[in-house]
């Protein structure tokens, strides 16, 4: 059993005994939830767009200064940014399947495999590195009001130890021509190992190693291009951002629906550790996982566990349910226009 599976089965038995023992707060949780203002709620529809934005923004400031993607509107990119993380909540993949799903209707824009799959691992840094220094803010706004402990502390380090070397990693890999095509061999092979293996030996080759090795080429020459010229990684940079900030607003605003107060700063330091979580599950979307996470750091953190339960559950289902009731249409409608995906 893989080390995902094992930390996922551990959570939700940490749960479960969470559940256990805070039988009496989570009871009182569910009677705040008949208290919520359905005024202050609904800012969550107006906000989550302008996450869905943000991240879309993200990925096509990159492709239109690549002089790609000049037929999608700013409509279209926030709907493949809400499919993108429909997808992602429907399967247990860990990001994954999105990755995989993006980069096939961006194939369909003529976007080139190794471009796309650039462009969404500049989704990924970018966000992951304007969230470490966000990080950095929360911890000193924290600091300044005497309120952060032992464990907020903790989490901040290894968490920025965890983006910081996941970075360096992906740089380490795609900045060397010679690495790269060493990786793409050895990727090949693993792949049609395991087939072999999984299919008793009736399919020896499923992998196109000329289509992969050219995938990474691809890829190592759009990361030469933005060494050469770091300006392209500028709006990117500044839509990474306000996505982060969307996100922990959508979190406030849940909690303020249930008239609470609970400090920006900690929520953002508990979303990064909950959202870390859910990467590396197996379940989809990280349900139970996050959950788990975002109401044991807010009870560490000081948050009365009743209302850390009742605003995490509250915020969950609300953004889930519009994610997956909406996602799903437009996913269907992407499929029938261009064909079964992928993914």
């Amino acid at each position: 059993m893989s080390f995902r599976s094992w930390l996922t089965i551990g959570t939700i038995v940490l749960l479960g005994l969470v559940v256990y023992f805070g039988w009496p707060e989570i009871s009182h949780a569910w009677r705040l939830l008949g208290s919520v203002n359905g005024w202050i709620l609904a800012l969550l529809v107006p906000v989550q767009l302008i996450s869905y934005y943000a991240v879309g923004s993200i990925i096509f400031s990159y492709l239109r200064s690549k002089g790609n993607i000049s037929d999608v509107s700013h409509w279209g990119m926030t709907r493949m940014a809400l499919e993108l993380n429909f997808v992602n909540h429907i399967l247990p993949s860990g990001g994954a399947a999105g990755f995989s799903y993006l980069g096939w209707v961006l194939s369909r824009h003529g976007v080139g495999a190794g471009r796309a799959a650039m462009a969404q691992i500049i989704r990924f840094a970018l966000m992951f590195l304007s969230f470490i220094g966000l990080l950095f803010i929360s911890v000193l706004v924290l600091i300044l009001d005497h309120n952060v402990n032992r464990v907020t502390i903790l989490m901040c380090v290894v968490l920025s130890l965890l983006v910081i070397g996941a970075t360096l990693f992906v740089v380490y890999i795609v900045g060397s021509a010679t690495r790269l095509k060493k990786f793409s061999k050895n990727l090949s092979f693993t792949v049609d190992k395991l087939v072999a293996m999984i299919t008793l030996g009736k399919k020896q080759h499923v992998v196109d190693h000329q289509k992969i090795e050219k995938f990474f080429n691809d890829l190592h020459v759009d990361y030469v291009e933005i060494r050469n010229d770091k300006k392209v990684l500028k709006k990117p940079l500044i839509w990474a951002i306000v996505a982060n900030i969307a996100d922990v607003l959508l979190l406030m605003i849940a909690f303020w629906s249930l008239g609470s107060w609970v400090s920006p700063a900690t929520l953002f330091i508990a979303f990064g550790v909950s959202g870390l979580s859910s990467f590396i599950s197996v379940t989809p979307g990280g349900a139970g996982v996050y959950e788990a996470m975002m109401i044991a750091f807010l009870a560490s953190a000081g948050v009365p566990a009743d209302i850390a339960i009742a605003g995490t559950l509250l915020a969950r289902v609300a953004l889930l349910s519009g994610t997956i009731i909406f996602g799903y249409i437009f996913y269907q409608l992407t499929i029938l226009k261009y064909g079964k995906s992928t993914t």
